[in-house]
């Protein structure tokens, strides 16, 4: 796999070659390297449905967020390395329970390897849909590789500026790299496509977390997604921060989001043009919410 000997997979560029054993920024080499596969119930409900959908979580990540809830596996590097074709069979076996799809979860440095096991499987039968469930840190060009083999594209918009993005993530660039992604994302596969169970079978959500003490920049992320965005695609703006890993070390982020703040956010996207996406509800208590997501169509 000639492109991983000089490896460009990701905005860092790093240039390792990873068939040599050799890691950059992410810790990966040329072997897949898979934490868990299960049904995940509480992705947003045209995502999981009522079967459920078919998560994989890939180890190791380009990004170094202190707030990382998957820590262990996206910075710690836990899990067990497998081979392409173990990693069609995961497929296939996840496609037999029944899923609504395949939920590829952090899979930007295993791009080409994920390309090849999707072929594989698709020879095996595999047909329902593939979502691919990013950071957003993300390469154009080896996005490109990904049209025909991609569904549905999950990507988070984390920053809307850099010095945030370095702040908390350890990146100089996200932005940029970001929003391009995003559009060539949504050039591959449009607006979203949902049948009539509510399930998306193609196209683009994009994600948005919350963070405490951070409601401009959630802002921001909002305002460029309505201006440069069709109003069709999908938001999903998430309410379920809380301080984990390295956050503690960060006091503006050391805590959960308030109703207050969620609700601030939550009038401005509705003051947006946005018309379809989801938000999750804060319980009654401050600081504690429902991880439900209710749907918004305006």
């Amino acid at each position: 796999m000639h492109e991983l000997e000089n490896c460009n997979i990701c905005p860092h560029r790093c240039g390792a070659n990873r068939m040599n054993g050799k890691t950059g920024r992410c810790k990966a080499t040329d072997k897949v390297k898979v934490a868990l596969a299960s049904i995940h119930n509480f992705e947003e409900p045209c995502i999981s449905g009522k079967n459920g959908s078919g998560t994989v979580f890939f180890s190791n990540c380009n990004l170094n967020c202190v707030f990382c809830q998957n820590y262990e596996i996206s910075q710690l590097g836990k899990g067990k390395e497998i081979s392409i074709e173990e990693l069609a069979d995961i497929f296939i076996k996840q496609q037999n329970k029944n899923v609504h799809n395949i939920n590829l979860v952090t899979p930007t440095i295993y791009i080409y390897q994920i390309i090849e096991a999707i072929k594989l499987a698709r020879d095996k039968g595999l047909k329902i849909p593939i979502v691919y469930n990013s950071n957003g840190y993300e390469n154009v060009e080896a996005l490109k590789h990904l049209k025909g083999y991609i569904d549905i594209y999950l990507p988070d918009l984390k920053y809307s500026n850099n010095e945030i993005a370095y702040k908390y993530s350890n990146i100089k660039n996200y932005y940029e790299n970001a929003v391009q992604a995003i559009k060539e994302m949504y050039n591959q596969v449009g607006t979203p496509i949902i049948d009539e169970n509510g399930i998306m079978k193609k196209g683009l959500m994009i994600r948005h977390l919350v963070l405490p003490n951070q409601l401009q920049n959630s802002k921001d992320v909002l305002k460029w997604i309505n201006d440069n965005m069709d109003k069709k695609v999908f938001v999903s703006v998430m309410a379920q921060y809380f301080p984990t890993y390295k956050a503690k070390h960060f006091p503006e982020i050391s805590r959960k989001l308030t109703k207050e703040e969620y609700n601030e956010i939550e009038q401005y996207l509705y003051s947006l043009d946005l018309e379809n996406g989801y938000i999750q509800e804060l319980g009654e208590h401050e600081e504690e919410y429902v991880p439900d997501f209710s749907r918004f169509s305006i």
